[in-house]
């Protein structure tokens, strides 16, 4: 099978396009045929070794697919033994049934980013009807998500992003008003943007001083979730007492910890799945590449010229 493998740890350059022998089935684990590839931005720390959890290799990239089983059932999966490949090991027990009405390309937006959009929203983030939200990366994968269900749920949405192309994306999701990424005070541009009040809620992933910024913009009982760190920059340490004044809340997000877990994973991807049937929720799907080009699917996404859930074709 044709596969992505990296035997050195770096930056997109060390992953390489190669053949390899084709899994085997092993315990409870079957051979999948992969139709449809998720690309995350997990995945550029898994190359360089900076993820969470710690990387051996040789390493195939990636975890979430969508292919077909021995039977021929159609189904959305975190891989076994790596993702960017034409044929890997799942397991037939944690896997989930699509409806033929969900896109390969809309299943995998909800395999990662519509779980973590759901759940940095509404189990950490607490949210409510009326309170204000900021959507860091609001034309990335998890940020278009998170701008459609706040709005949906009745929130007053601030997207950040950093194009004009991105910001005109945001507003046709729903986001109320866009927040420039490269302003130099973050804070007072959110404030601003929220007319002059703190905010509720901030959804983060960039790091740095971002995360510096949006925590001083929190308002009284105001809340952060931070799902990543994009900039690879760390913010600057928040001592426990200083959150005390203002009663602020700073929690973080790992998908790891849902899995497993029926109503976290299963029972969330009912609720999506039936909403992007009903229209209500319209995943973006950015850009498809082929398989043989994942260095360069990675190098965008780095360089943030990608929007939405980027997808690779094993076929290709």
């Amino acid at each position: 099978m044709k596969a992505i493998q990296i035997t050195e740890f770096g930056g997109p350059e060390v992953m390489k396009y190669v053949d390899l022998p084709d899994p085997m089935a092993s315990g409870d684990d079957v051979v999948m045929d992969v139709t449809a590839i998720g690309i995350n931005y997990a995945d550029t720390h898994q190359t360089e070794d900076s993820y969470l959890s710690k990387q051996t290799l040789p390493l195939i990239p990636g975890m979430e697919v969508v292919g077909r089983l021995p039977n021929g059932q159609r189904v959305l999966a975190l891989a076994a033994g790596g993702g960017y490949c034409q044929k890997t090991l799942v397991n037939p027990k944690q896997v989930i049934p699509l409806p033929d009405q969900v896109s390969d390309g809309a299943a995998l937006a909800m395999m990662v980013q519509g779980i973590t959009a759901y759940h940095i929203l509404k189990t950490l983030g607490h949210f409510k009807a009326g309170e204000s939200v900021v959507v860091h990366a609001g034309a990335g994968g998890v940020g278009s998500l998170a701008i459609q269900l706040a709005k949906l749920w009745g929130g007053f949405v601030i997207a950040v992003t950093s194009s004009d192309e991105k910001k005109k994306l945001c507003l046709e999701l729903g986001a109320d008003v866009v927040v420039d990424a490269n302003a130099e005070d973050m804070n007072a541009a959110l404030r601003a943007a929220n007319n002059g009040k703190s905010v509720d809620l901030v959804l983060e992933m960039v790091g740095g001083k971002t995360f510096d910024q949006s925590l001083e913009a929190l308002a009284m009982f105001g809340r952060i979730v931070i799902y990543g760190m994009a900039s690879r920059q760390m913010p600057t340490p928040v001592h426990p007492a200083t959150l005390m004044g203002k009663s602020k809340t700073i929690a973080g997000f790992w998908l790891v910890n849902c899995l497993g877990k029926k109503e976290l994973m299963q029972d969330v991807f009912v609720e999506l799945f039936g909403l992007i049937i009903s229209g209500k929720l319209k995943p973006v799907v950015g850009a498809t590449y082929p398989l043989s080009q994942a260095v360069e699917a990675h190098q965008a996404m780095l360089a943030r010229k990608t929007v939405g859930k980027i997808v690779l074709n094993p076929a290709l």
